[in-house]
Parts: structure tokens; sequence; C-alpha cells
């Protein structure tokens, strides 16, 4: 008898998440940018507005392109769904929107004059999350030595060498939310 192949909706998180990033990408271009500044990118508004509370959580969904896009989705669609199923769903989630509320907060109050968009502080925790993997209580791994030392030591090199329009700090302080909740999480289970 032959087996038959389904598809199954592995990490609904991560692919709703991802989902999400490309219908607010394709709004985005759709409405020449309109969309992305009114709710998919943050940046210093009137604390009054709802809207700036909003944009701490959403401007992750917003990217600046499809080429964006792509590079922040390979990682997510990567590194989500083994995050999803050791942390599960509902853990998941909560990294998402720590890692957008942080990144959104440090770049308002320090950056005021810079807007922010993309998934790239999520990304970044994810990557320090996944170095976690193999943590046990009072071990440090040395894949998360690693891993910190190149993506963060390169994110620094970068903000202070290269002249672009890539948020390496959005980078730096996803990388800090992901390991310190890669350090909690790890170390309660």
């Amino acid at each position: 008898m032959k087996k038959r192949f389904r598809i199954t909706f592995n990490a609904p998180v991560t692919l709703c998440f991802v989902f999400l990033c490309f219908a607010a990408t394709l709004l985005g271009q759709l409405t020449n940018g309109k969309t992305d500044r009114l709710l998919f990118m943050t940046y210093h508004s009137s604390l009054r507005s709802p809207m700036t509370y909003i944009r701490f959580f959403t401007h992750v969904l917003g990217h600046s392109g499809w080429q964006h896009f792509i590079s922040n989705a390979s990682y997510l669609l990567l590194l989500g769904p083994m995050l999803e199923e050791k942390h599960s769903s509902a853990r998941l989630l909560e990294v998402i929107l720590t890692a957008a509320f942080v990144t959104a907060v440090v770049n308002y109050i320090l950056f005021p004059h810079i807007a922010l968009c993309g998934a790239s502080g999520v990304v970044f925790a994810f990557i320090m999350l996944t170095s976690f993997t193999g943590f046990r209580d009072g071990e440090i791994p040395v894949t998360f030595l690693l891993v910190a030392v190149i993506f963060i030591g390169q994110q620094v090199f970068e903000g202070l060498m290269v002249r672009d329009n890539i948020s390496n700090l959005s980078h730096i302080v996803g990388g800090v939310v992901g390991s310190v909740l890669g350090y909690s999480l790890n170390r309660r289970s």
C-alpha cells in the first residue's frame, strides 16, 4: 500500500507571521509606501496617538521591498518551525511581540528622526534563541558564544563602519531579546 503525503500547517505562528509580512509588503508596494507610513513603520510620533502604540508592534510586518522581505522570511521560515516546536506557538508569539516592542521603543528613544520597519529584530531574536537549543542550567553553549560574536559583532562593526539604511541597532536589540528569552525559556524547561 502506498503511503500518501499530505501538506501540514506545522508552525502556525511562523507561517501566519510570514504571511502577514508578505501581505504588508505587498500593500506597501501597491500604495507606494502610504500603508507603511500609516501602519507598518515606527517613527517618532505623538505619544497621545493610539497609532504610535499600534506601530510599536506592527512595524515588524512592513518591509522596504521584496529583497528585504525575502531575506527576513527565509530566516523566519528556517528557524521559526524549530523554535515553535521546542517552545510552543504561544511562546514564539511572545518572542515576536517582545522583539517588536523593545526594538520600537529603543528606536523611538535613541533615534527620533529615523523610521524603522521590517522583521530583522525578530530574525535576530530567533537566531539567538536558536543558539540556546542545547542549553542546560549552569552552562553557556559554545554555539551561543559563537553566534553572539559573529552576528552581533558584525552588526556592531557595520553600525560603526557602514552607512546604509539598515538598522543595526534593531538587529542588536533583537539579538539581546532573543538571548534573554532563550536563557529564561530554556532555564524553565
